[in-house]
Formats: C-alpha cells, structure tokens, sequence
C-alpha cells in the first residue's frame, strides 16, 4: 500500500499512441526541463520537479536565461527567456509569489522608456543569437515580448507597478495594429485573452480576427498552402494555422475560425508528428543546437493543443 500523501504512481500511454511515441522522443533528446513538464502534463508527474528544473535558468537579477528559449545564447537574463519562464510557472500553477514578484523588478529593469520590453536586451552583445532577432543598443519596445508576459501575469492576478504602464503599451498596440504578422497576432491574442477589461479585448479580438482573414495570416486548408503567403522574414513554408491562434477552445481568437477550418487545422497538427515521435519546428533553423532544444518544446505544446481540443492523444 502507497504512503499517506505519496505521490500518484506515473502512468503510461498505450504503446504506439502518439503520446507514446511522443514520450520515448522525449526521454531521447528533450532538456531536463522538457522531460518534467512532459512528465506533469501528460504522465501525472508532480509540479515540484519543474519548479526545480527552471530554477537552474533562473539568474540574481530575477529574470532569466541561459538559453531557456534555445535561439538566445548565453547566461543573462533576457526578456523572451523571463517570458518562457513565466509560461512554465503559470502551466503549473505556481505563477505567483516572491519569485514573480522579483520577475517584475527584473522586468522593470529592463523596460523601454514606455515602460514595455524589447525583444532582445542589449545585454546578449557578445553572445550567440539566432540571425532574425537583432542585438542593437537601443531597443524599441515591442508587443511580441510584452504581450504574452503581461496576459499571464493578469491571468494569474498579479498586480505590479510595471504592469500598468505596460498594459497600457498592450493597448495601444493591439488596437493600433494594421498590417501585421502572425508570431505579432498571437502575442497580442495572449494579451487579449486574459487582458481584465473583457468588453474591450473581446472587441479587440474581433477586430484582430478580421484582419487575419484579410490578410490571409492563416493557413486555413492545409491542402493548399501555396494559396496562402508566408511573411516576410519567415522561413520558407512557415505557416501559422487557426491552433495556432486559438491553442484552446476558451481563447477568443476561436470564434475567428468556422469549427470545419478548426477541424481541418488540428487533423493537420496530428498529422505533422514526425516518425521519431516529435513534431518538427517551422521556424528557420539556424544552428543545431538550438533546433534539436526546440524540438521538445513544440513537442508538448503540440499535444497540449490537440488535448484541449478533444482529440485523442493516447
């Protein structure tokens, strides 16, 4: 008989199911981070051992980095990585606390004279980065990294100084957006769908949804993607698809797509795992390093989506 308050013994996905073959790619080349939130989500593995596992990213200034989101090098702590770390704390319930309250200081630190974050600090000058984000002195502030930071940080009741004034930053540019670009799309639906004043971001949203179906910033037949064009600066066939927008059937950007062009985007996200169990990054690949870190990442994320969505995992 089990000890009083130990553990739920780990379970195991039937052999072959996607969840199994996505397990044993897991345990083959995924980071000891990975391997514990695949463990949480999926094998009914504690929330202790992920905390533990991102703590080793974690830096003294409070944010983090070493490499947590792979395409940034290096030890310091940078926006994107703090970002990620933010995402973990918030899947396992443990967004809150001490710990976020030092992230927002870092975060402060690190603001643009708007009081919202750049992409990338200077700081990671001298380290490696990927090509497509750019190191310069004096960084702009941008909706890509200050969108998904401030809806998890709402979502979880956390309020900050930093926060007012970086929420307002969400504001303007979410509703200031004309053309646009997906990985831009989605940070701004990350905001919106925790965003507190609920009329207005549903109002937003709606809008949002109407202009990615103008500009075609969803591939919504997968059997024809050479209909749809890819953004400027993507990798070649990098398209974004209507789970991409709507990663659960509670974000707003759902009522964007019909529920045959949801049906049709999550048929194609289960059909995209690769014969060694993952699912491959579309995004442009610059290092293998980097790649072969990713890869377990979107792995999860992938999984997470089709189960949200009700589809059969294993």
């Amino acid at each position: 008989m089990a000890e009083t308050g130990a553990s739920p013994l780990p379970t195991t996905p039937p052999a072959r199911s996607p969840l199994f073959r996505a397990e044993q790619f897991v345990w083959l080349t995924a980071r000891v981070l990975e391997q514990r939130l695949f463990a949480y989500h999926f094998l009914n593995g504690g929330a202790d051992p992920v905390d533990t596992a991102l703590d080793a990213y974690r830096n003294q200034d409070g944010g983090y980095g070493h490499a947590l989101e792979p395409d940034l090098r290096g030890p310091v702590s940078q926006p994107l990585h703090t970002a990620r770390a933010l995402r973990v704390l918030d899947s396992i319930g443990r967004c809150g606390g001490q710990r976020v309250e030092r992230v927002c200081r870092y975060l402060t630190s690190v603001s643009t004279a708007d009081g919202a974050l750049p992409a990338v600090h200077p700081s990671q000058r001298g380290y490696p980065a990927a090509p497509f984000v750019p190191v310069v002195d004096d960084p702009p502030s941008e909706l890509l990294a200050t969108g998904p930071v401030v809806g998890v940080l709402h979502r979880n009741e956390v309020w900050h100084a930093w926060l007012f004034r970086a929420t307002d930053f969400c504001w303007q540019a979410v509703e200031s957006l004309e053309r646009s670009h997906p990985y831009e799309i989605q940070a701004a639906v990350a905001f919106l769908d925790s965003a507190p004043d609920r009329a207005r971001a549903e109002s937003a949203a709606d809008r949002l949804g109407r202009l990615v179906r103008e500009q075609r910033l969803a591939a919504l037949d997968p059997d024809r993607l050479a209909d749809y064009p890819v953004a400027p600066g993507y990798a070649p066939g990098e398209h974004h698809f209507p789970h991409d927008y709507a990663p659960t059937p509670q974000s707003l950007a759902r009522a964007w797509f019909t529920d045959d062009e949801m049906a049709r985007s999550l048929d194609h996200l289960a059909s995209e795992q690769q014969e060694d169990g993952g699912w491959p990054i579309r995004w442009r690949q610059w290092a293998p390093g980097p790649a072969l870190e990713a890869r377990p990442m979107v792995t999860v994320e992938a999984l997470r989506t089709l189960r949200a969505h009700g589809r059969p995992i294993g």
